[in-house]
């Protein structure tokens, strides 16, 4: 009797450990539910393309274009892609919810189960994880950061198994390309820490490098560059990317937890999850950063370092691992008193884009060629050619000189494409005010409609050719 009782008591703990991970990912993404971002319905269009037989091509009619930075993930929404494109993207937040819960709940039994740890400090992990809002939000983005994230977080829990560690770690940069270095980082440590020798630290590395080689192979097949087409439509500054790389350190929350230099060193399981993160870091300074909010690039790895921070707190002081916990939750609390008003605008974009959908298709329906620069609203709003301003998937724009908002695209070269609608964003990007202020785009275009962006103030105006065209 008294071992079928203890029996239950594990069992009971370790269920309960389990539902508390689950919650601490759930209930914050819920509370995110209504952020999305533009770019999460490029991959969309790219796989409704895909399930109509179009083939791999932003515009059904159109050149196939390497539109969309994580390679597998149009291929991964093909299931879900014969839809509408918000239900498609809504489908998509859902996967990613599912997702990461799923890995909130493993890292919840797996904190439960390290009993050498405070319990109060595998409990302020989970604290901190909670109040991680970038975590949260791009759980339900509609974005394949979420499921990047799971495989990562999933890859950390499986150390003890390198070669199944490596694997997910490989996933996860087949869909973030930055996280090649951090794979290849964990990986080979894990590896050592298990004790698999260098060789079995070259074969874990290597397994991790699979995922991310075969996309880049796949691209110079098909598109004839390794790298995705959005590294050349928006290239990056190091000087931006260290302040984006410094920021996603902080807004994060989770690195906090890690600050434990003297800890580390005796540690080995988590400093090889600290090094990796470290490397992810660098990878994001070296490529610039991004331009998508709440440190989407960051995202991925830090779960991990919540789970760093557990391990930590089994050899470091009660006293460092209490301070660093308490640090990491002041810092939560006091960045969401900070950001509430960008947290309750960002929770409105779903919605805001989904009546930015609904009212543009009337206007756009007998349009055969679209100019704008945000291609992922408007792309779900017609099936017309749309030209992308940014160059995200158009490889002539996107070699074109200028960073994302600003490419050099002036007037002759827009109308030898021959648009039949400009949608601009108002107040402008700096491609979008040179075209308004040009004579000829006046001559060519005139007003038809503006489009409010939820209760901003910004919005999109509609330009229609001149009939006289």
């Amino acid at each position: 009797m008294d071992v079928l009782f203890g029996g239950m008591q594990r069992f009971g703990l370790r269920a309960g450990w389990l539902l508390a991970g689950a919650l601490a990912a759930l209930l914050p993404a819920l509370a995110m539910w209504g952020f999305t971002v533009d770019d999460a319905l490029i991959p969309v269009r790219y796989a409704r393309h895909l399930v109509t037989g179009a083939g791999w091509r932003f515009d059904a009619g159109g050149p196939s274009t390497d539109g969309v930075t994580p390679l597998p993930w149009p291929l991964v929404l093909a299931p879900l892609a014969h839809a509408p494109a918000l239900a498609v993207l809504w489908r998509a937040r859902v996967l990613g919810l599912l997702a990461w819960t799923a890995a909130g709940a493993a890292l919840g039994e797996a904190a439960g189960r390290r009993a050498e740890a405070p319990k109060w400090a595998r409990v302020a992990a989970l604290a901190t994880l909670v109040l991680s809002v970038p975590v949260a939000a791009h759980a339900v983005s509609g974005m394949e950061t979420a499921i990047a994230t799971t495989l990562a977080t999933f890859a950390v829990l499986c150390a003890r198994r390198p070669l199944v560690a490596a694997t997910l770690a490989g996933l996860a940069a087949s869909l973030r390309p930055e996280l090649a270095a951090w794979a290849i980082v964990l990986s080979a440590g894990v590896a050592v820490v298990a004790r698999r020798g260098v060789r079995g630290a070259v074969t874990a590395a290597a397994i991790a490098a699979v995922p991310f080689a075969a996309c880049a192979l796949a691209r110079v097949a098909v598109w004839g560059r390794p790298a995705p087409l959005a590294l050349m439509a928006k290239p990056g500054e190091l000087s931006q990317g260290l302040a984006y790389a410094g920021a996603a350190l902080v807004v994060t929350v989770t690195p906090v937890l890690v600050v434990a230099p003297l800890a580390l060193r005796r540690t080995p399981a988590a400093l090889v999850v600290v090094l990796a993160a470290l490397a992810q870091v660098v990878a994001i300074a070296s490529v610039g950063g991004d331009w998508m909010p709440f440190a989407r690039l960051m995202v991925p790895v830090a779960p991990s370092l919540a789970w760093a921070g557990v391990l930590l707190s089994a050899s470091a002081s009660r006293a460092a691992t209490a301070a660093r916990s308490v640090v990491a939750i002041l810092l939560g609390i006091a960045l969401l008193a900070i950001g509430r008003r960008t947290i309750a605008d960002a929770r409105g974009v779903a919605s805001d884009r989904a009546a930015l959908v609904e009212a543009a298709g009337p206007l756009l329906a007998g349009a055969g060629r679209v100019a704008a620069l945000d291609v992922g609203w408007v792309g779900a709003a017609t099936e017309a050619d749309v030209i992308d301003l940014a160059g995200l998937t158009d490889v002539e724009i996107a070699a074109l000189p200028g960073g994302h908002t600003s490419k050099r695209v002036d007037a002759m070269f827009l109308l030898a494409r021959d648009p039949d609608v400009l949608v601009l964003y108002r107040p402008p990007r700096v491609v979008e005010a040179r075209l308004e202020d040009d004579e000829v785009i006046a001559r060519h275009f005139e007003t038809s409609a503006w489009l409010p962006l939820g209760h901003s103030g910004a919005g999109y105006v509609v330009m229609i050719r001149r009939r006289s065209e």
